[in-house]
């Protein structure tokens, strides 16, 4: 694992998108949220995407400069066209939205339609409680994942986010409706290990542990993991008339589309009473005696948080693997490869 300082993987991630054709805006967009991801921990939604997106690019699913347009606004509630933007403008323009609307209603529902990959959607929920909101975000995609009972891909691992303020730091709920993210499969792939038995089920419908053999991603506890993830599809997709899953099951094109929901916490009250209630049941929580092998109970996010403190002092770590395959594409497109976070050095993790 090499370190990096967070600026430089910021400005690395923008330069291969802006050379892959990402707008500036868009560009700067996207890896604030992907070095974001990385830092805490999370790099199934970190850079290790970027391949991925510059090929969306050359295939025409992302629309690497599109503008994304409010085309329906009423009440409590809007719609936003993202016409295939890069997926963390979009979501960033939908919670600004729904964060605008709560102020003057108490609750804000941006819906945006024809999304592209969003990342890590605790981003845009982060956000919502930075400003005192509790946010709420869903994102909703083609099949990855098997219903429950299913050896094919009927569902997608549709995530969820929810944040609430705090006196210290947010509770960050962040989770795929699948047992874990394909990107955690991805990163396996990077790193070269197996994965957990439990993950994947190969063509045959059979657990397996090895990356490459992994047909579709199983439902997180099974048929809650699967009824979740559908009524996401409903609230993200149908709702808005955009239906994703039953126009690819049909033979159709699918699409993406993304929730944000933004309450006013002080419209209930008092906010410093909320953070205060927030900070003693946090606490509470991580008084209770602890199960044997756990030597500390942590809050909704909390991992993310400590990381990304450590990070931003000591470098953020990436895999061998995702530098290599960032290299190849910085080669095609003509960037410059960042230097490791102690100029000279090959500064590792335990080095």
């Amino acid at each position: 694992m090499i370190l990096f300082r967070p600026d430089d993987l910021r400005d690395y991630a923008a330069a291969l998108l802006t050379s892959a054709g990402y707008s500036l805006a868009h560009a700067q967009q996207a890896a604030d949220i992907l070095v974001w991801a990385n830092a805490r921990g999370t790099n199934s939604h970190g850079m290790l995407r970027i391949p991925r997106y510059v090929e969306m690019v050359e295939q025409g699913l992302i629309a690497p400069s599109a503008d994304p347009k409010m085309v329906r606004e009423d009440g409590a509630m809007c719609v936003l066209e993202a016409a295939n933007a890069p997926g963390p403008s979009a979501m960033v323009q939908a919670m600004d939205a729904a964060i605008d609307i709560a102020s003057r209603l108490n609750i804000g529902w941006c819906s945006a339609r024809n999304i592209t990959h969003a990342g890590a959607i605790g981003y845009f929920a982060l956000r919502a409680a930075e400003r005192g909101y509790i946010g709420i975000v869903m994102t909703a995609s083609g099949p990855l994942m098997a219903y429950h009972g299913a050896k094919v891909s009927g569902l997608s691992t549709n995530p969820i986010s929810i944040s609430a303020p705090s006196q210290d730091w947010p509770l960050l709920l962040d989770m795929s409706t699948s047992t874990v993210a394909l990107g955690k499969i991805m990163q396996a792939k990077d790193a070269g290990t197996s994965i957990p038995e439990g993950w994947a089920i190969d063509a045959d419908g059979a657990p397996t542990t090895a990356p490459s053999d992994m047909a579709t991603l199983t439902p997180l506890g099974g048929p809650k993991g699967s009824g979740l993830s559908l009524m996401i599809e409903v609230l993200a997709s149908v709702l808005i008339t955009n239906p994703v899953i039953s126009t690819v099951l049909g033979g159709g094109k699918g699409a993406m589309n993304g929730v944000a929901l933004a309450i006013k916490a002080d419209a209930f009250g008092d906010p410093g009473v909320f953070a205060g209630h927030i900070a003693d049941l946090s606490h509470r929580l991580k008084q209770l005696p602890k199960a044997l092998d756990t030597k500390e109970l942590l809050l909704p996010g909390e991992r993310g948080f400590r990381h990304a403190e450590t990070c931003q002092r000591q470098g953020v770590p990436m895999a061998d693997g995702t530098m290599e395959r960032l290299a190849s594409l910085a080669d095609k497109l003509g960037v410059d490869q960042p230097n490791a976070f102690e100029p000279g050095k090959a500064a590792r993790l335990g080095a």
